[in-house]
């Protein structure tokens, strides 16, 4: 009788779904069912040996960068630290976002910076103290550390924890305060009556902000206690002073590409790089001007490459890992901060129109690897030299893609990106090591 009346419950209940329900169960069945057929076709006709000419590709899957991330996350136990709850509830971040309510709908370039951070789809942004993290958890630690240091939870220590949280801080107040505007009463937007208050607000906001969050990564490095890594990372936030001032600027501080033909030097036949054996020598800039490549590079390691890769050695500096591994996790992060930065200059010309209110940098790969290939087109960038607004993007959009410049950044990315992946084999074989490579992989895909 129970059964029978069971019986009747669920007939009833499976009547009551919608057929929307149905069809999605459909819609979810029938990759598994293609495959299926497709499969048991190509066994078919093999077999049979008639129409055995026609062969279905398909094509290489692609990686999703979210999911990625998400999986990666969930290896070290660490979301994005920026938005962690830690963060959300701290009384000086809360301040900071009441004030930047109040620059809705103004030009600042902080509130685009905002943006990124809080909301990207990509999540590009936040993924530093994570790559730290995974880096830290694939190379392990040496014997001699304490258990009392170890978080055996996440696998990493709590030291690298709070470094590559020091990383992310660092990270972004150097974001924040490239949002700062130059108002000086020469310039466009000191002259600019109606928005100088908005502008002069965000400024102050973008100082505070910047400066509490370089302030407190500060605090937070001097608690680890390890005059190495305070070095490291000292000369990596030194480093981020040094890409200011590389070439010329216009009166925001954009960066302009240098004049072709100003220099003309042979490429390094060592790359660029720092002195491996001492972090504290500047890289040597006048050496790599006039090489579209090396240019790049140096602006890039300067500007990214120096802090993942840094913090990268730092943390296995922490767990007290050899010389030698700290090397190659230092050149993981330049290659993959290389990689990543080649694939953020592409993205703007993916399209074969620039969107509306979109941007480039000037001196992105695509840009500087087309005036190699036509420097007339420099005479159309020195309208920029008092502001990057009042150059014509739309026709340097155009004229880059129906050049070779696309197809050499793309290459660029293949590069260190393949460089990457050859130096993560370095490391043993984890699941850390694994979400690395899913990371990079995806992030081609981007």
């Amino acid at each position: 009788m129970y059964r029978a009346s069971g019986l009747r419950i669920m007939q009833q209940l499976r009547s009551r779904i919608p057929a929307e329900m149905q069809a999605l169960r459909v819609v979810k069945a029938a990759p598994a069912l293609q495959t299926f057929t497709s499969q048991r076709w190509t066994s078919t006709t093999m077999a049979s040996g008639k129409h055995a000419s026609p062969q279905v590709t398909t094509p290489p899957p692609r990686h999703d960068w979210n999911r990625a991330v998400s999986e990666a996350e969930r290896i070290v136990g660490y979301p994005t630290s920026f938005l962690s709850l830690r963060w959300l509830l701290s009384d000086e971040i809360a301040n900071v976002a009441l004030h930047l309510r109040k620059l809705v709908g103004s030009a600042h370039p902080l509130m685009k910076t905002a943006k990124h951070l809080l909301y990207n789809g990509k999540n590009t942004m936040q993924a530093w103290g994570l790559i730290v993290l995974l880096v830290s958890k694939a190379a392990g630690h040496a014997p001699s550390v304490p258990d009392v240091e170890q978080d055996k939870s996440a696998g990493v220590l709590h030291s690298q924890r709070a470094l590559a949280e020091v990383t992310e801080m660092i990270r972004i107040s150097h974001l924040v305060h490239n949002s700062v505007v130059n108002l000086q009463s020469s310039t466009q937007a000191g002259q600019d009556v109606d928005t100088y208050d908005d502008m002069s607000f965000g400024n102050k906001i973008g100082l505070l902000t910047g400066d509490y969050l370089l302030g407190h990564s500060s605090a937070e490095l001097a608690n680890l206690r390890n005059q190495e890594v305070v070095e490291l990372i000292s000369s990596a936030v030194r480093d981020f002073s040094e890409s200011e001032f590389i070439g010329e600027r216009d009166e925001q501080n954009n960066p302009l590409p240098y004049k072709p033909g100003t220099f003309q030097r042979p490429s390094l036949s060592v790359g660029v790089d720092f002195n491996e054996h001492d972090v504290m020598t500047p890289m040597p800039i006048a050496q790599v001007l006039g090489n579209p490549e090396e240019e790049w590079e140096c602006r890039n390691i300067l500007n990214a490459g120096s802090l993942l890769g840094k913090s990268c050695q730092a943390s296995l500096k922490l767990a007290g890992q050899s010389e030698e591994l700290q090397r190659h996790a230092y050149r993981f992060g330049k290659h993959l901060a290389l990689a990543w930065q080649a694939c953020l200059d592409a993205e703007p010309f993916q399209c074969p129109q620039l969107p509306l209110d979109v941007t480039f940098s000037l001196v992105s790969a695509p840009v500087l690897f087309h005036l190699e290939h036509d420097p007339g087109m420099y005479s159309q960038l020195e309208a920029g030299k008092q502001s990057v607004d009042n150059i014509d993007y739309d026709k340097i959009h155009r004229a880059i893609l129906a050049g070779p410049a696309l197809a050499k950044t793309k290459e660029l990315q293949r590069k260190h990106t393949a460089a990457a992946l050859a130096v993560l084999q370095h490391f043993p074989a984890t699941d850390a090591r694994q979400a690395l490579e899913n990371i990079i992989l995806a992030m081609q895909d981007l």
